[in-house]
């Protein structure tokens, strides 16, 4: 009806399953005769429409409150309707997706875009379900504002608002041991260029000194690359010979291009069982521990871990969906007391107090080698700078995603590479530093 008002010429198809429309449905249908807009009914003894080529497709056949997979009828039309090349409109949620649980393979909709209400719907965050709800579009449909903050939400977005309270000042009369000593043990042969990113990130988030374990084979490469951290080589002494006391660090970042050798696993292990602040777990780290699963009795409480999906997978344990990874996620950070980062489109960030958050920043430029090293950088770097680990978390999580989009926006989302994220950095804490006008 509002279509047509605005001169579009639209056909209405309507569904036939036995029962009779809601009362609003039936209000709307009434206003509807009105116009002139043609109206069809669909049947089960009637053909499928044929859907021409030239025309957009609305679907408001279901939307939320599904509790079970589309059959008969409407699960035929959408087979049909997905065969179309047509652009499709989704409202709310395309039909057959559900919000809050896995869906079946081929029963949902595949929309081009999805006009949705007020608040995301989980499944509108899942990278699984992006060929069904294409763009997701979310509009204010101007619920009251004083209800909202009486709920507690399953899963949380940080806004700018928050992400900026959690930024601290930097002092004036400070000195380098007021922000921190970092040490990052990462690289193995033909893979510094991983150590590289996560240093340099990390020294780009704030700390005040950086001190980065290096491969004896590899000692020249980081002075050269980085001369801002230092360096310790090692080879086969053990680690307590070479670093006595790991303690003497803020906290520790693990895993970046480490490989998986005797060596590092004996300081993997070595560092986890003998330091007692909160550290950053990453890649060769994580795929260790999996092998390993009684490393995680010792990690330390408060740890970020930040797999991608089939590191987790190999963590935790082979997971179906999305929703068992967020769902797994959340009980390994309740477990062990851990801050997992699922790592994806939106991350997921998982709290050991239960809370659980997506991050809404970032972009497809960021698909690519490194930006996870640059992650972990920055993450351990924050930790060094002195503040919490969730706000750490929060933090990092969202400059990393908001480092993608500034680079993106000068360079185009195909030429992103991972240390643009890192030139990024700088301009991030800026934007937040700023009140938007």
């Amino acid at each position: 009806r509002l279509l047509s008002q605005h001169e579009r010429p639209v056909e209405v198809f309507i569904l036939e399953h036995g029962q009779p429309g809601s009362p609003d449905f039936q209000t709307n249908l009434q206003r509807l005769h009105d116009f002139p807009v043609a109206i069809h009914y669909i049947q089960e003894s009637t053909p499928l429409p044929v859907i021409p080529p030239d025309i957009i497709l609305i679907d408001a056949l279901l939307g939320t409150g599904l509790n079970r997979p589309p059959a008969g009828l409407m699960a035929s039309l959408i087979a049909h309707l997905n065969k179309c090349d047509n652009p499709v409109i989704s409202i709310d949620l395309p039909s057959g997706l559900f919000s809050d649980q896995p869906t079946p393979p081929r029963t949902a909709l595949r929309a081009s875009v999805t006009l949705s209400f007020q608040c995301y719907k989980t499944a509108l965050l899942l990278a699984e379900n992006a060929p069904c709800f294409g763009t997701p579009v979310i509009l204010d449909i101007g619920l009251h504002g004083d209800y909202l903050p009486t709920i507690t939400p399953v899963y949380e977005l940080p806004d700018r608002s928050l992400v900026q309270s959690i930024l601290q000042p930097r002092p004036a009369h400070a000195h380098k041991g007021n922000f921190g000593h970092a040490l990052l043990l990462a690289g193995s042969s033909g893979k510094m260029g991983a150590a590289i990113l996560a240093a340099k990130a990390c020294l780009r988030s704030g700390p005040g000194l950086l001190t980065t374990l290096v491969p004896e084979e590899e000692k020249s490469t980081l002075p050269i690359s980085l001369p801002e951290s230092m360096s310790i080589p090692y080879g086969d002494q053990s680690p307590a010979e070479l670093l006595p006391d790991p303690e003497i660090y803020r906290t520790i970042g693990v895993g970046p291009g480490l490989g998986q050798s005797v060596i590092s696993k004996k300081w993997l292990s070595y560092l986890v069982s003998h330091f007692k602040r909160p550290m950053v777990l990453d890649a060769d780290a994580l795929n260790m521990i999996a092998a390993d699963p009684s490393l995680l009795e010792h990690i330390p409480a408060f740890s970020i871990l930040t797999p991608h999906p089939k590191e987790f997978d190999r963590l935790a344990g082979p997971l179906s969906s999305d929703f068992d990874r967020l769902k797994k996620a959340s009980e390994l950070a309740i477990r062990h007391q851990l801050i997992v980062v699922l790592k994806g489109h939106r991350s997921f960030i998982a709290m050991p107090g239960g809370r659980c958050w997506f991050n809404p920043t970032g972009n497809a430029s960021m698909a690519k080698g490194g930006s996870g090293d640059v992650l972990t950088g920055m993450l351990t770097g924050l930790l060094a700078r002195g503040y919490a680990p969730e706000q750490a978390t929060l933090l990092g999580v969202y400059l990393h995603g908001l480092c993608g989009e500034i680079a993106s926006q000068q360079l185009g989302m195909e030429s992103v590479l991972a240390s643009d994220l890192i030139d990024a950095i700088g301009p991030a804490f800026i934007s937040l530093q700023k009140t938007p006008t």
